[in-house]
């Protein structure tokens, strides 16, 4: 071989190396898919895709078609701040220690790791738009972009308000303003900042974004524009407010209900045999115009069914409100060029009574109050519009979407990724559902202090009260014990608890609540 050949040869050769590694070092790593994540307040399983009968749902049940919907899903407590706590850490209230309303997770664990925090470790920009956290609760530690308002709002006055509290009459607003006044001077630190008064409803003939969430929904597509043109992924957090009270929609949603023909609850009275303690007392409608008169479910109180069909009307409605600006906000995400690289998650934070067990609101064990939506959606989902009866849980969501993203899922998280129900949705699942409540003595039926631990299963519904000491969060004595047939009774009418022959079923389920969710995994 000539010289000439042998260094001809060699130069090649370094050439092609260089070649490779340039390529092997320009080579952009796979495409992380966004994560859009979106909580609709106070939603329970009134949806089309789960088969209820009246309401007008096409763009959740559409995004359903393209995913997977979750039809057997629980909260771990049926009230905002614990199951919004819990689902956030991927831990349970015993374990976040935010139990009712006025618990601030941040404050209790200042070094917890949200699920926005632990997507910024991996690289994705964290946005948040609307109630993720509990009310204005923003955490600005989990978020890059936290607690992002549309302009309108930003007035120093409103900056502890809740988009939840807005409404279009300048009546009410100087309404508002004038009992906020008074009530501030009694006490300055108060709910949603003093501005939860007025009509429990409203209709007016206005433009979707005249209201809050429609406001917060053009925001959000603005946002998801600017995010769009980066090479970084985001977690977007959206929080709707409706369906929370009041129900203050456009007057085009309330039109797609006719009062005369709403449907009433299928179970009008609290359980027979159920323990006082169970019920909550329907505070959070008494601060509502026109409803300070009510009374506790346990009493002889019953409310005119006109009112029954207006506000049950009014939550279809709101419920039909989301559902369109969700829509307009999928396609949004088509017209970015970004749907096919995102993933969607709908939840509800808990149920909510419309006249069921003669009450309204959550704060219950009963599964009216405990029974969520979940709808799931991803880009490279094998089995598109398919459903499980898998028993799920909110606290689940934290290990499922990191899985799905492809980063790390905490060791300590104490839900189960839903992926694997993804691909076989029928496969052997958790045996059990935990969730639980604090019930306060300034609501309780008998002015004692409550915790209420509930276990769902396929076959039973089964819940433990104890007294509670609330400065050492533990619990005393067990005081009541309440055991429903899901099966013959799905509507609760009936504790059968004290039944005889539902003795050795009571044990067996006492023994299963007492080896908790980590048992139930097996």
């Amino acid at each position: 071989m000539s010289a000439i050949f042998k260094t001809t040869l060699y130069f090649l050769l370094i050439a092609v190396g260089l070649s490779t590694a340039c390529n092997e070092t320009t080579e952009k790593p796979p495409i992380k898919p966004n994560v859009l994540f979106i909580s609709i307040d106070d939603l329970r399983t009134s949806l089309g895709v789960y088969e209820d009968p009246i309401v007008h749902s096409p763009h959740i049940d559409k995004l359903a078609s393209e995913g997977i919907t979750f039809r057997e899903a629980f909260c771990q407590s049926a009230v905002c701040a614990p199951s919004r706590a819990s689902l956030m850490t991927g831990v349970r209230p015993d374990s976040t220690r935010v139990w009712h309303l006025g618990d601030k997770f941040r404050e209790i664990n200042p070094q917890a790791v949200t699920m926005p925090q632990h997507f910024s470790k991996f690289g994705y920009r964290t946005v948040n738009i609307g109630k993720i956290f509990h009310n204005y609760m923003p955490d600005s530690i989990s978020w890059d972009e936290p607690d992002l308002r549309p302009s309108q709002y930003l007035k120093k006055d409103w900056l502890k308000r809740d988009g939840e509290t807005f409404y279009i009459s300048e009546e009410v607003a100087k309404s508002q303003e004038i009992k906020r006044d008074s009530l501030l001077k009694l006490r300055p630190i108060r709910y949603a900042d003093g501005w939860n008064t007025g009509p429990a409803w409203e209709a007016a003939d206005v433009h979707d974004t005249m209201y809050y969430d429609g406001a917060q929904n053009e925001l959000a597509k603005r946002a998801i524009t600017r995010l769009s043109k980066s090479d970084e992924p985001f977690f977007m957090g959206l929080g709707y407010f409706r369906p929370h009270l009041p129900f203050a929609v456009p007057k085009k949603y309330w039109d797609m209900y006719g009062p005369a023909t709403m449907p009433l609850a299928s179970n009008t009275n609290i359980p027979e045999g159920a323990p006082l303690q169970t019920m909550n007392s329907m505070y959070e409608l008494r601060h509502y115009d026109g409803f300070n008169h009510i009374g506790h479910p346990t009493s002889s109180y019953r409310m005119s069914e006109d009112t029954i069909r207006t506000l049950r009307q009014g939550y279809y409605a709101s419920v039909s409100y989301v559902d369109a600006l969700l829509g307009d906000l999928i396609r949004h995400l088509k017209e970015v060029g970004i749907y096919d690289n995102t993933i969607i998650v709908v939840w509800g934070d808990h149920g909510w009574k419309l006249g069921d067990h003669n009450s309204w609101g959550k704060m219950t064990n009963y599964n009216i109050d405990l029974k969520v939506p979940i709808i799931i959606r991803t880009p490279d989902q094998k089995n598109r519009g398919i459903q499980t009866h898998a028993i799920t849980e909110l606290v689940d969501l934290f290990p499922t979407i990191c899985e799905l993203a492809g980063i790390t899922v905490p060791d300590y998280m104490q839900g189960r990724s839903l992926v694997p129900l993804m691909n076989d949705p029928n496969q052997p699942w958790k045996r059990a559902a935990f969730s639980q409540f604090h019930r306060r003595p300034k609501v309780s039926a008998d002015g004692k202090r409550y915790m209420g631990y509930s276990m769902n299963t396929k076959e039973y519904h089964y819940i433990e009260w104890y007294s509670w000491n609330h400065k050492t969060g533990t619990r005393g004595e067990l005081k009541n014990i309440e055991l429903y047939d899901r099966a013959n009774d799905p509507f609760e009418k009936a504790n059968i608890a004290d039944d005889p022959d539902m003795s050795s079923i009571k044990e067996e389920l006492a023994a299963q609540l007492a080896g908790g969710w980590k048992e139930a995994l097996s």
